[in-house]
């Protein structure tokens, strides 16, 4: 049974008929339940799903990221939401009804702060990635102490390395690459955060490998 706690006009908690009310965020809500689908297998239905299927897959083991990477987009939805508007939108690739996620495409960060600069990487040393690029910190919307900010994605795993690397001005870094990973394809993304978190970059895809 559904409460109205401030009157008529307050907030309704609970379900009344087809009305469901609560909060979150300290936000009132109203929503309608849906009423059953004759076919909840649809077309469209399906190809929505499998959309949703391959963003949630991508962006789970990436939440640690996505939380620096859209915090300045969580106003009433979370980060993680933030995240899945994106991808949905402008990180989706393939022909109905197969999707897959567009990986150069899919920003697991979105901000202000100046990107990467000719990002690159090495994995000719087994276990091990260098990564490099060069210093803009002489822009505006850049500082010298900017970290750089690290994701090496492993989808056959499920599963992420995220690090924090040096900063903006050392141009390059070295990180170990799990045991685990040999033979798995990993895909790298950089971006770069400031030294007090509150500003962030887009991400780059760097690329892909073979890990060893």
């Amino acid at each position: 049974m559904g409460k109205i706690s401030q009157g008529i006009l307050g907030g309704l908690s609970g379900k009344v008929g087809n009305v469901i009310g609560g909060s979150w965020k300290g936000i009132d809500y109203l929503r309608i339940k849906p009423s059953s689908v004759a076919n909840p297998r649809t077309e469209g239905q399906v190809n929505q799903r499998n959309k949703f299927t391959a963003t949630l897959e991508f962006l789970q083991p990436n939440k640690e990221f996505i939380n620096v990477g859209y915090k300045s987009f969580a106003i009433k939805k979370t980060a993680f939401n933030a995240a899945m508007s994106e991808i949905l939108a402008n990180g989706i690739t393939g022909d109905a009804p197969n999707f897959e996620v567009d990986y150069p495409n899919a920003l697991l960060s979105k901000g202000n702060l100046a990107g990467v600069l000719n990002p690159t990487f090495d994995d000719s040393t087994p276990g091990q990635l260098t990564l490099g690029w060069s210093d803009n910190s002489s822009l505006v919307n850049a500082s010298s102490q900017d970290q750089l900010f690290v994701c090496i994605y492993n989808p056959a795993k499920k599963e992420s390395v995220i690090k924090y690397g040096t900063s903006r001005l050392m141009t390059s870094q070295i990180l170990a690459i799990p045991s685990a990973y040999a033979g798995d394809t990993v895909h790298v993304y950089f971006a770069f955060v400031s030294s007090d978190k509150k500003q962030v970059s887009n991400s780059s895809y760097v690329g892909s490998f073979e890990a060893s």
